[in-house]
């Protein structure tokens, strides 16, 4: 028999359910074929409309299993991303490929990091938009917020910083390389798309949109960027780690330590990303090939819809007035990182990549 807590728990699961299948069905629909949105960017939606709407007509009692859905079925999600990837990807586009990717995410992330400083924007927003835009989107947003511990909203903000650039560059690339204004090879155009679009999707829509030799590329360029997740995550919990450190030097209160974030508020222990190393081994496993295609799709499958499950969890915590005390600056930032992409990921596409190729 269940206690009254879980049945509580499981109401407010059954709901986010709900709310994913909503989303696999509306992304369903050609418009947001065409679009390549996927349905975790239409769960994060749902959730928000949900968020401003009925969230105080339902019990209180259901919160902690929408909190479980954005917490535990987010790790889960994440670590079946790395049924996605292979390390025969990184042997396929070689020094180029990756050389060009660290850069990229190394740039982007730091950089982002220290404009948000100068913008005096919400620390934690600026590393959440930073990962978003320097690795996969949604998708690292997702697995940054889930390693400093941060508040949903400003998840929320941050992906919906990703997902308006990420988009709009997913139709100017391809109209920028047909017209020649780019001056790139088909590998040279796949190893820019794949280094700096935002999200997987795309990735995938601009690459077919130019044609196979740059899709396949673009494709392998984009998955080696979600690898390094890894090491990143690593990073932050170092970073987490230190801040708290200080935090306890400079002898500041448990209230002052909340006000400046879950960042500043660790004890100084390395919060260790486990579920990163079960995604590093699922990578691992599926080099080996060892699955039948179908089982592979199944769990892909599953993969998204955990993950949709967790964006939407994460919208449902997100009120609109939440994005009104965020302001103007993350899309400022979001701005700054996707011009640095588009400018600084074509030089290194057109006059790096070719020296090691």
């Amino acid at each position: 028999m269940l206690t009254e807590k879980r049945r509580s728990m499981l109401h407010g699961v059954l709901l986010i359910a709900l709310f994913s299948c909503a989303a696999f069905y509306i992304g369903s629909a050609e418009i947001f074929k065409e679009l390549s949105l996927s349905p975790m960017i239409i769960g994060i939606v749902l959730g928000m409309l949900y968020a401003n709407s009925l969230r105080n007509h339902l019990p209180e009692t259901w919160v902690p299993g929408i909190q479980f859905c954005s917490k535990k079925l987010l790790r889960l999600g994440i670590i079946l991303y790395g049924f996605r990837l292979t390390f025969q990807d990184i042997a396929a586009v070689g020094v180029a490929g990756i050389l060009i990717d660290a850069i990229v995410v190394a740039v982007t992330i730091i950089g982002g990091v220290y404009v948000g400083k100068w913008l005096k924007m919400d620390r934690d927003i600026a590393l959440l938009t930073s990962v978003g835009s320097g690795i996969c989107g949604a998708a690292a947003v997702l697995g940054a917020e889930s390693t400093i511990q941060t508040k949903p909203y400003k998840t929320a903000v941050a992906v919906a910083t990703v997902v308006i650039f990420g988009t709009l560059s997913m139709f100017i690339y391809p109209i920028a390389y047909r017209a020649g204004i780019l001056s790139l090879t088909p590998e040279e155009m796949g190893i820019y798309a794949g280094a700096t679009l935002h999200e997987v999707a795309h990735a995938v829509g601009a690459g077919n949109a130019m044609g196979p030799e740059v899709a396949n590329v673009a494709i392998i360029v984009k998955m080696i960027r979600v690898m390094l997740l890894i090491p990143v995550l690593f990073i932050l919990g170092y970073w987490v780690a230190l801040q708290g450190a200080r935090a306890l030097r400079s002898g500041k209160t448990a209230a002052e330590q909340a006000v400046d974030g879950p960042a500043t508020a660790s004890k100084g222990k390395i919060a260790v990303p486990w579920f990163a190393l079960w995604f590093l081994a699922v990578i691992v496993f599926n080099s080996f090939d060892l699955l039948p295609e179908q089982v592979v799709s199944v769990i892909d499958w599953v993969c998204t819809f955990l993950l949709t499950m967790a964006m939407a969890a994460l919208g449902a915590e997100t009120s609109i007035d939440k994005f009104k005390k965020a302001g103007a600056k993350p899309f400022i930032l979001a701005f700054i990182l996707y011009a640095w992409l588009l400018i600084g990921g074509w030089a290194l596409a057109r006059y790096l990549a070719p020296m090691l190729l």
